[in-house]
């Protein structure tokens, strides 16, 4: 406007210096009152081009930031992972065959009312076992359930089954080995001196030396890469009406499900990619850390540097701040942690994004400068993100 105004002023007033001033001053008006139109109109435009490329933009002045971004940090599942989760290995808790474990985890998730995960989805597609899980299915009811939560880090549901006897009461109970070795008291596994995957299992005590073996055997499975998952029960009267998480006490270990989730093959040359733009990545897990280190090594993310949630947890803020800037990856998390992580970040004067598709990540998704999340990722994520991406790469 600046050169038609002088123009104009210059032509009609023949004043050409008069004319020159006033379109300077007519410059200094306008450049605070059309830059935040002009800054509004480029981020649209950008968001424009965006969505042609599948990417749907919530917030304008989440472009800005993506483009300032330095630090993004990224769950695991569905991120560094395919999100096409497996059933690998089925057996007792010391590493032979078991038919019950797969039997009360069918239970487990086929009754759970809650947002079943994609480790539920893995055990109710046993093909290979669908008629017969299916007729167990019916073989039971529902009497109650307790939800999972990130600070038991498991979930139950108690069933009823009628045999010979009467009507008797089942709590099943699934979820992260560390969490349930400290419910159960007992173990169950196949005879020493019978191999045979029909030889009928025994319960013994789950001491020490149990425990050590059981704990052994699940870190060669992370080892592996395996996501594992321990199943325990206990039978419980009929009269009983009312359950609480007091329940999930005493319970017998029945065994482990292993989970087999690979690397996607885009994710290293992604990660390459990011590090060339000077971008820094870490990982922020709720999984175990044998299982988070087990991929980022697969995709180049080397896990030196690690802190657990538990250290999450006893650090201060300061101190918190100092450590987030020293690792890259982070292993057994509750949501609060991941918010935690990326505050501090922030604090630290880096622009953070953060990308997640779970319930647990939307914490973490609102605190960041900028939230990424997927169009299969639960509600709650899409809502808290301010970038959503109609397509997996």
């Amino acid at each position: 406007m600046v050169p038609i105004v002088f123009v104009l002023n210059g032509w009609t007033k023949g004043d050409w210096l008069q004319a020159f001033l006033f379109a300077v001053s007519v410059a200094v008006g306008l450049t605070p009152e059309m830059l935040p139109m002009i800054v509004t109109s480029t981020l649209a435009k950008g968001a424009v081009l965006l969505s042609r490329r599948k990417v749907v933009v919530k917030r304008l002045d989440a472009i800005q930031n993506l483009g300032a971004m330095d630090v993004l940090c990224t769950d695991k599942t569905g991120t560094l992972t395919q999100d096409r989760i497996a059933v690998a290995r089925k057996t007792d808790a010391f590493g032979r065959r078991s038919a019950d474990v797969m039997k009360f985890a069918f239970l487990n998730s086929y009754y759970q009312t809650g947002l079943k995960n994609l480790l539920d989805h893995a055990v109710l597609d046993q093909v290979e076992l669908a008629e017969e899980l299916r007729t167990l299915a019916q073989a039971y009811h529902k009497v109650d359930e307790l939800p999972f939560d990130f600070v038991r880090r498991r979930m139950s549901v108690v069933v009823a089954e009628r045999d010979a006897h009467g009507e008797h009461h089942e709590l099943i109970c699934k979820g992260a080995v560390e969490e349930m070795l400290v419910i159960c008291s007992r173990v169950r596994a196949a005879p020493e001196m019978g191999p045979a995957p029909e030889a009928a299992p025994i319960d013994a005590p789950l001491d020490a030396a149990a425990r050590a073996r059981v704990q052994a055997y699940v870190q060669e499975l992370g080892a592996e890469g395996l996501r594992v998952v321990a199943v325990a029960m206990k039978e419980l009267p009929a009269d009983q009406t009312a359950y609480t998480v007091a329940d999930e006490a005493g319970l017998t270990l029945v065994g482990v499900i292993a989970f087999l989730d690979p690397p996607k093959e885009s994710a290293a040359p992604a990660l390459r990619a990011l590090a060339a733009h000077g971008i820094r990545v870490k990982v922020l897990s709720g999984d175990n850390l044998a299982v988070t280190a087990h991929v980022c090594d697969q995709v180049g993310l080397p896990a030196t540097a690690t802190l657990l949630g538990v250290q999450v947890e006893a650090l201060d803020d300061a101190a918190l701040q100092i450590a987030a800037e020293q690792h890259d990856v982070f292993a057994k998390l509750a949501p609060l942690h991941k918010e935690r992580i990326v505050r501090a970040l922030r604090a630290g004067g880096h622009v953070v994004g953060f990308l997640g598709d779970g319930i647990n990540d939307a914490p973490a998704l609102r605190a960041a400068d900028i939230g990424i999340s997927v169009d299969t990722a639960v509600d709650i994520a899409k809502e808290a993100a301010d970038i959503v991406l109609l397509e997996k790469a």
